[in-house]
């Protein structure tokens, strides 16, 4: 049974739109992960995801090898 968990992750480094989907791409790639909203006025990403599939650092590490960062 899946365990879900949803978190607000701080997002630096989005300029634009092109830079929110980038990062809504690379989190949609991390195993486990079930939704993704990322919001460039309010610099975050709310992401729903599977605890027994995958951890808030692979979510870090995906935002940061999109080439961005994680506050």
């Amino acid at each position: 049974m899946a365990n879900l968990v949803e978190t607000d992750i701080k997002v630096t480094g989005m300029t634009c739109h092109h830079c929110v989907m980038n990062v809504s791409e690379a989190l949609e790639e991390v195993p486990g992960v079930k939704t993704v909203a990322v919001s460039l006025e309010e610099a975050r990403a709310r992401v729903a995801y599977d605890a027994e599939a995958t951890t808030p650092d692979a979510l870090a590490r995906a935002i940061e090898d999109a080439g961005y960062h994680v506050a």
